[in-house]
């Protein structure tokens, strides 16, 4: 738990949504099958630069060479049950990719949000990784709707060496709502 400018704990699994802060989704595949879709809160309120980072990446405004670049298509590269799932790589596709719309990497902004139950998200700010904790980074922002079914679904995804899910778990589609 966290205290805020000195505000009691706060739950931030169970934070109210801002209605100021941007939603953006993932439509996920498992194998060729639709899994369904993740809604995120982004915490723009508390991470403004890593949330617009993480917004443009959903939604294809950054470009590079004219081409949008972001999270259409990239796989969830590596899943450990009962603790997290990290996917956003779409350079390298093993996390090890670094960019940003501010360059290759920027400041953390603030590490008052923790992660006190399952579907806050955190992001990487030297890479465009995710990380979506299932039970340490800057939180970012929170699933919203009760979908952690489809993180659940990509969590029981046998998994090989590094922990590389055995079928393809794909951000089919992305943007903002």
């Amino acid at each position: 738990m966290a205290s805020v400018g000195g505000n009691p704990a706060v739950e931030w699994h169970q934070r109210p949504p801002n209605p100021k802060n941007p939603i953006v989704f993932f439509d996920v595949t498992i194998g060729t099958i639709p899994a369904g879709r993740v809604k995120m809160e982004l915490f723009a309120d508390i991470a403004p630069k890593s949330a617009e980072n993480f917004r443009q990446f959903c939604t294809g405004e950054y470009r590079k060479a004219g081409l949008p670049v972001g999270y259409k298509g990239c796989q969830f590269h590596r899943v450990i049950k009962d603790f997290m799932i990290q996917a956003g790589d779409f350079l390298k596709g093993d996390g090890t990719g670094c960019v940003s719309i501010y360059g290759s990497k920027f400041d953390d902004e603030n590490f008052i949000a923790k992660h006190t139950g399952p579907g806050l998200l955190s992001m990487v700010s030297m890479a465009p990784l995710l990380i979506i904790r299932v039970k340490v980074g800057v939180v970012l922002e929170q699933i919203v709707d009760q979908i952690l079914m489809v993180v659940r679904k990509i969590e029981n995804v046998a998994t090989g060496p590094q922990n590389r899910p055995k079928l393809p778990c794909v951000i089919a589609e992305c943007g903002e709502m």
